[in-house]
């Protein structure tokens, strides 16, 4: 599939900012699923800093709020030819020790809600088995309900409040597939709906799995990702792989819109 993608965030300050730094992880990689033909990410009242690729093979850029802004915004826009290769990313091209994704997180920690999750998960199966099982189960036990949760619940706490987003189902599946045995990352990205349009990115998981590579999992819809789904970034959790992060020094509150959209562009040429 081609894919255009707009992605605005446009940030309001109720005073003047004195210093505000974002993290931006909004420029896609081309991979195994995908091809980026175009991307381009434009800031108003702010300035590029510098721009480097992570420890998770993410592209990063750091941007400077202009001194003295009431508004900054931030669009991400290009198009993404995509593969369906039914959720399997391969393995990793670069030298990042899979080790690294078998870490707990203040947001993956396998506290006893988590614990007694993978209890009731049927292990005497194959491997995939197994996980798709589990993401059954994590769909199960949370219910898709927006405004329950904040970025930084963690996994425990979500399963307790048997409701969240997608971030939030990715967050339990992660810890608990790792509490099983497997590396497992968070990853945020885009999701094509037909006939609607996203109102903020999405969020799913990838998985280590022997003699495959990563494999993803949608746990909010229950899928592997196919050619609908355009990855942005991967992280132990959420904090490692946020389209944009940042912090800010000033007086005053300040209020957050997002919007997203992607659309299909017609067949890719094969």
């Amino acid at each position: 599939m081609r894919l255009s993608i707009t992605h605005t965030t446009k940030y309001r300050f109720d005073q003047p900012v004195l210093y505000g730094l974002h993290e931006l992880r909004l420029s896609p990689r081309s991979g195994p699923t995908q091809d980026v033909e175009c991307w381009d990410t434009q800031i108003l009242a702010g300035q590029h800093q510098v721009g480097f690729i992570d420890h998770h093979r993410n592209a990063v850029e750091l941007v400077r709020v202009e001194p003295g802004a009431t508004e900054t915004v931030v669009i991400a826009a290009g198009e993404v030819v995509t593969t369906d290769t039914a959720g399997v990313i391969g393995p990793d091209q670069g030298g990042t020790p899979q080790w690294l994704y078998e870490r707990s997180t203040k947001l993956t920690a396998p506290g006893p809600n988590v614990r007694r999750l993978v209890r009731s998960v049927d292990r005497s199966v194959a491997d995939l088995d197994v996980l798709h099982g589990l993401s059954a189960a994590v769909r199960n036990a949370i219910d898709y309900l927006p405004g329950i949760t904040e970025v930084d619940t963690p996994a425990d706490a979500v399963l307790e409040a048997a409701s969240g987003v997608c971030q939030d189902h990715a967050h339990v599946f992660v810890a608990a597939a790792r509490l099983l045995g497997f590396p497992a990352r968070y990853v945020s990205g885009y999701l094509f709906v037909e006939g609607g349009q996203e109102e903020a990115s999405h969020a799913w998981a990838e998985v280590s799995v022997e003699g495959l590579g990563w494999v993803g999992f949608d746990i909010a819809n229950q899928i592997s990702p196919d050619g609908r789904y355009v990855r942005l970034a991967v992280g132990l959790d959420y904090r490692e792989a946020a389209p944009i992060s940042g912090v800010r020094r000033g007086a005053g509150g300040e209020t957050l819109e997002v919007d997203v959209s992607v659309t299909e562009q017609g067949s890719a040429q094969q």
